[in-house]
């Protein structure tokens, strides 16, 4: 679908295959790597990324932080910590949309027209895929009605058939 003059579609697959501009990287708020798409993401940049994520500091659940691809497809790497899931009464859905936007702004302010998103917080962090995916298509479509024309295309990631179903179904009612 378009939204704002960008392209957003879901993809199904391993998002550290994808050549775009940044792909975002649902990391733990040492920004050291870790488990699912984290791991992935350090394994396939190589020791490079650890290096200058060390550099970093960190980040803060709800803001974004961005670094090189290095041996990665994607030029840059964009690491958003998402929150932890403990029932949804403490922000969760505050905090998680505030991980697209700061990684959105952060895009945008660098020039970058091309992002890959994965679901973020829904792996170990416990967060249902179904809310997850309607806070995630909610936070990219108020952005890009805010600035119209900022990115190309913008891609969610599912890396299995359920998690692009649960996408797929959040982008569909966002059309409805």
């Amino acid at each position: 679908m378009e939204l704002g003059g960008t392209r957003v579609e879901v993809w199904q697959g391993d998002i550290t295959q994808l050549a775009v501009d940044a792909i975002v990287n649902a990391a733990n708020s040492s920004l050291l790597g870790g488990g699912g798409v984290d791991g992935a993401i350090h394994r396939g940049a190589g020791p490079e990324l650890l290096a200058e994520c060390r550099e970093l500091g960190g980040c803060p659940t709800g803001e974004a932080r961005l670094t090189g691809g290095y041996k990665l497809p994607a030029r840059q790497v964009i690491h958003t910590v998402g929150p932890v899931w403990h029932g949804g009464g403490q922000g969760e859905a505050e905090l998680l949309a505030r991980c697209y936007r700061s990684s959105l702004d952060l895009a945008r302010g660098a020039g970058l027209r091309t992002l890959a998103f994965p679901a973020i917080s829904t792996g170990v962090y416990g967060y249902p895929a179904a809310m997850a995916a309607k806070v995630a298509v909610g936070a990219i479509a108020n952005l890009l009605r805010e600035h119209p024309g900022a990115f190309d295309t913008i891609l969610l990631v599912g890396f299995d058939h359920d998690a692009t179903a649960v996408l797929r179904a959040a982008l569909a009612a966002l059309e409805n």
